[in-house]
């Protein structure tokens, strides 16, 4: 996957990975229509974050979840 390109299908990929490794019980809340391409960096950043880490804590991964609400569309 080519996450250069800033697409909606690029932010869907991340998003759904990002759902996957934070386990999210609330998952259906945070669809990727929710983000908009405007923020594509922000939510990359978050995605490399998430992915290079083998295991969060729970404010690291409340404090992540708390990131993506900022960045959802209004």
């Amino acid at each position: 996957m080519d996450l250069s390109q800033k697409t909606a299908e690029n932010i869907e990929y991340m998003i759904e990975q990002i759902k996957s490794k934070l386990r999210m019980a609330s998952g259906a809340a945070m669809s990727s229509t929710a983000f908009s391409v405007d923020q594509y960096e922000d939510i990359r950043d978050v995605y490399e974050l998430v992915m290079t880490k083998s295991n969060l804590s729970i404010s690291e991964v409340e404090a992540l979840v708390s990131e993506l609400g900022r960045l959802r569309s209004k």
